[in-house]
């Protein structure tokens, strides 16, 4: 038992309410915030390493033991995913330094910002399906806040449709898990995962399966994607920059969960559903990427091919795939996040989102363009990046499995992905330049030095792959093995 666990939601948690009394006080608040962020991405990244040494870590709340209280479980796939969530929040904090403005400082910003992830790391460290709950309603309480940040009219049409899909998908999750605590008396996840097999996952609890994955897959843009371009284009993009790295992995994190170790007996039925749903999401996306000329569409359509690349190595379901995709979520979060932002310092730049009305800015700002490469060829797959491993291993998983269907729109999509940033490459950075000498503005070191952090992490994530192989393999072995979860979480609560 650990109770270190506590303290990637609890720290924040607090700290957002104490930041809520210091508004007037901007530059405290920046400090505050960027010093908790950095802390509990140390506290994650020593827990990561303490379960690859001591096994799953545990945490029962009051005294309660699993499967009769709220049980937080720290395996190498939640651990993983929290410290990198941490890493990327404290990064990009500091884009958000330089260009939100004091004016929207002063919005209560930073305490939404640590709400957010509070809700995010209670979503990965949760060991119940009740507080999984809880902790997407935290986090998108704080994303409905934000996503509206400025009041401009775009914002507020987007942030409508945003807020009535979410507050439906959440009424049906609640629907849902009412369903399965009548069925079965439990919400924990071990406990659950014992009492699915003992039944053999009859029809009833395939439906409530069947439920839960209509609700992930809103939550994480699994074909159920058409909220997500306008809602991620909508607030500023250090704000989108974390809406892009971060809410839609908790969704896919919970599927993970869910269809590894709860409903994964009729794989016929559920995980082909997610193939093919993972094949209709890239197939979208990929056509959304190179329709658009506005460039925050067509990043935002990239999270979409994305999130049906990931999922299809949940879908192939073996080790191999599923720690590709594991390899590949933590890319994504990464190099979208320094999409985001790049893209953010561009339009910042040229005063103007739009493809077909700025050139040439390589000539002015080498930097920004040679990053901008770097993260092309990184979500492209191409090695020594960090996207190159993780399909890899969902092609590897693929062949095993014999699922050539998903192998080749797996490839499609990588191609598509390296076509719809080429056009941004190709056309904003070479050609003419539409930027005068005299009028170029100058790059804020606060902009630019993000986006070289996050370069640099997802060349080191590629060229020492080896370094996190071990906690990747890890975390793949514990999602095709419930009964490693399960003795983790019931034998250390005594049950």
């Amino acid at each position: 038992m650990s109770n270190l666990l506590v303290i990637p939601m609890v720290l924040p948690l607090f700290v957002g309410i104490i930041l809520i009394f210091l508004r007037p006080f901007v530059k405290t608040q920046r400090v505050i915030s960027l010093i908790t962020m950095v802390f509990t991405f140390g506290v994650s990244t020593y827990l990561l390493i303490d379960a690859q040494a001591n096994g799953i870590q545990t945490l029962d709340f009051g005294g309660w033991a699993a499967p009769y209280g709220i049980t937080f479980v720290g395996d190498s796939f939640s651990l993983l995913l929290t410290a990198t969530a941490y890493f990327i929040a404290a990064v990009v904090l500091i884009y958000v330094f330089s260009t939100i403005g004091e004016d929207k400082e002063k919005m209560f910003v930073y305490p939404l910002i640590l709400l957010l992830l509070a809700g995010v790391a209670c979503s990965f460290l949760t060991g119940d399906l009740f507080n999984l709950y809880v902790g997407f309603e935290v986090m998108l309480l704080a994303s409905y806040a934000l996503i509206v940040l400025g009041g401009e009219k775009g914002q507020l049409r987007e942030s409508i449709k945003y807020v009535l899909v979410n507050v439906f998908s959440s009424f049906v999750f609640l629907i849902a898990i009412a369903y399965m605590y009548g069925a079965l008396g439990t919400l924990n996840f071990a406990q659950l995962s014992l009492r699915i097999a003992e039944a053999g996952q009859p029809a009833l609890l395939t439906t409530i399966a069947i439920i839960l994955l209509l609700v992930f897959s809103l939550k994480a843009g699994l074909l159920l994607y058409f909220w997500l371009p306008g809602s991620y284009g909508a607030p500023p993009m250090g704000i989108a920059a974390l809406f892009g790295a971060l809410l839609t992995k908790v969704g896919i994190y919970a599927l993970f969960r869910v269809f590894t170790l709860l409903f994964y007996h009729e794989p016929t039925i559920t995980h082909s559903l997610i193939g093919i749903m993972a094949i209709l999401t890239m197939i979208g996306g990929s056509i959304g990427a190179i329709a658009y000329n506005d460039l925050r569409k067509i990043i935002a359509y990239n999270v979409v091919i994305a999130v049906g690349f990931i999922l299809s190595g949940l879908a192939i379901f073996n080790q191999a795939a599923v720690e590709g995709a594991i390899y590949y979520l933590i890319h994504d979060m990464i190099v979208k996040a320094l999409l985001f932002l790049l893209i953010g310092v561009t339009i910042y730049l040229a005063n103007t989102g739009r493809l077909d009305r700025v050139s040439g800015m390589i000539r002015h700002y080498p930097l920004l363009g040679w990053l901008f490469f770097i993260t092309m060829i990184a979500l492209a797959g191409i090695p020594p990046l960090s996207g190159f491993i993780g399909k890899v291993f969902v092609a590897q998983g693929a062949v095993e499995a014999g699922a050539y269907v998903i192998l080749a729109f797996t490839l499609i999509s990588s191609i598509f992905v390296l076509y719809s940033l080429l056009r941004i490459f190709k056309n904003v950075f070479f050609g003419e330049t539409t930027i005068s000498k005299d009028r170029a503005l100058p790059m804020k070191k606060g902009m630019i030095i993000p986006c070289v952090l996050f370069a640099v992490a997802s060349l080191a994530l590629g060229l020492g792959v080896e370094g996190i192989a071990g906690i990747v393999g890890d975390a793949a072995e514990t999602l095709m093995n419930p009964d490693i979860y399960i003795d983790a979480v019931l034998d250390q609560g005594g049950a």
